[in-house]
């Protein structure tokens, strides 16, 4: 027999799980070495007063786009990314990543809607979605930690994306994120 605090959980508990997740360790390779442009990764930025956005950033280009949501219920979090994904064409946007959060808990109708394939970090292992840990800190320049995001517009937002993605970075030779995906939608159409 195992001792084990009267407080711990026990190990078959199954709460706080997301069914049907996908693991992180099943992506396409393609992925990883991110030359090919429409892989994903997706955050949930928090504010005060239970005020919350969702960021995405594209691994290839380091394009972010940001969505108000009107609360973190997972029908909110999933209608919000849906609206953003048909704003690129859909060879731009292939796959999601994100953590292990209750909000992307209908995966699946987010999947459906859009054949965008998601996939799920592992538990606890924020590492695997770097580049989207990073924007976050990017975009706490604009957005304070202690901020209310609920009083942010989505043109605001979009505003604010748009600084971003003006920004030359070094990891793409002092491109702007906006020129790189400039560059793929060109050499789509």
């Amino acid at each position: 027999m195992i001792r084990r605090s009267r407080y711990a959980r026990q190990p078959t508990d199954k709460r706080g799980q997301i069914k049907d997740a996908v693991s992180i360790s099943e992506r396409p390779a393609s992925v990883e070495d991110r030359a090919v442009p429409g892989h994903w990764e997706g955050d949930l930025l928090c504010g005060s007063n239970n005020s919350f956005i969702a960021t995405l950033v594209e691994r290839h280009t380091r394009f972010v786009m940001l969505a108000k949501l009107p609360s973190r219920h997972t029908e909110a979090v999933v209608d919000a990314l849906i609206k953003q994904s048909k704003r690129l064409p859909t060879e731009l946007y292939k796959t999601l990543t994100l953590d292990r959060g209750l909000e992307m808990a209908d995966h699946k109708r987010f999947s459906m809607e859009t054949k965008i394939d998601v996939y799920f970090c592992d538990p606890k292992s924020p590492w695997q979605r770097g580049l989207n840990e990073n924007t976050n800190r990017l975009l706490r320049q604009f957005l304070h930690r202690r901020t209310d995001l609920s009083k942010y517009t989505q043109a605001e937002l979009n505003n604010i994306a748009r600084l971003l993605n003006k920004r030359p970075r070094k990891t793409l030779d002092y491109h702007s994120p906006a020129e790189r995906l400039e560059e793929c939608v060109a050499s789509i159409g």
